[in-house]
């Protein structure tokens, strides 16, 4: 077989795994949140009967007081703050670490993306966070968030400002710029690529968190989106056709935002591979 033949068949196969493992769970949350609870529970690929979605829509919204309504602003509040935090701390700390050469830059460097490796402790956190006073609060798991995405957002930052030459740095103290003035008017505005790519990255993730809203922020009227599916599940009676309503519903702002925004998240991802 030729090389094109080769590249064909390896595209083919990629694209078959991908409706394998993303359209055909996509096809079945859709077509299960259109039928019946009868049909629902059934658990299968047949067309229903009867179109039953606006009335699941209804339904959902109107459980437990409107609880989506409230999970959704949960949800927003959460992503954003997150969002806002994250960019700063984390673009900040890749600047020193990234400019700073010194015999402290490695270990600083190797304690911050060890954070990709270890694990987050539950048990530890909550005793932190209680002891602070901020357990059961959106601060806390806003700070939790952040502490979780923080080595991720630096090392692209990281390496994307490596393709900045440090002229530019010397040029505005020349200018009279430092400290903060220097990051946020003169280094801040050239991170764009990788800001955008770090906001719909993290923006998914932390919208779609489902453990530590659950461990971190408990209560029902800090519910978030996706603690909302408990409302259509118990040991004893399951309502298949709602809780597969709410999956699709809280599915479709991230589904749009990744839609959209996936050429942003390519180019922030590669921005910085290749030193200018």
């Amino acid at each position: 077989m030729s090389r094109k033949g080769r590249l064909l068949t390896i595209e083919i196969v990629s694209v078959a795994l991908s409706i394998i493992l993303f359209w055909v769970p996509l096809y079945f949350v859709i077509l299960t949140a259109l039928k019946n609870p009868q049909e629902a529970a059934r658990m299968n690929l047949d067309w229903p009967t009867e179109i039953r979605l606006w009335q699941n829509i209804k339904e959902v919204f109107v459980f437990r007081d409107y609880m989506l309504v409230r999970a959704f602003w949960n949800s927003t509040l959460l992503t954003v703050l997150s969002i806002v935090v994250l960019t700063v701390v984390s673009s900040m700390a890749a600047f020193v670490m990234q400019r700073r050469q010194d015999k402290a830059s490695p270990w600083i460097s190797f304690f911050v993306l060890a954070g990709l490796i270890i694990p987050p402790a539950v048990v530890p956190t909550i005793w932190v966070l209680n002891g602070l006073g901020l357990f059961k609060t959106m601060t806390g798991l806003v700070l939790v968030e952040v502490a979780l995405g923080f080595p991720f957002c630096v090392m692209l930052y990281r390496g994307f400002m490596g393709t900045i030459p440090k002229d530019i740095d010397e040029a505005a103290v020349v200018d009279g710029y430092g400290g903060y003035r220097l990051f946020f008017q003169i280094i801040f505005p050239l991170l764009k690529p990788v800001t955008s790519t770090i906001i719909v990255t993290q923006a998914v993730v932390i919208f779609n968190d489902f453990v530590n809203p659950l461990y971190f922020l408990p209560g029902s009227k800090n519910v978030t989106l996706q603690l909302t599916l408990y409302n259509f599940t118990s040991q004893f009676i399951s309502k298949w056709n709602l809780l597969f309503t709410d999956i699709l519903l809280i599915t479709i702002p991230p589904l749009i935002l990744f839609i959209f925004f996936n050429k942003r998240i390519v180019a922030g991802m590669v921005a910085g591979s290749v030193k200018g």
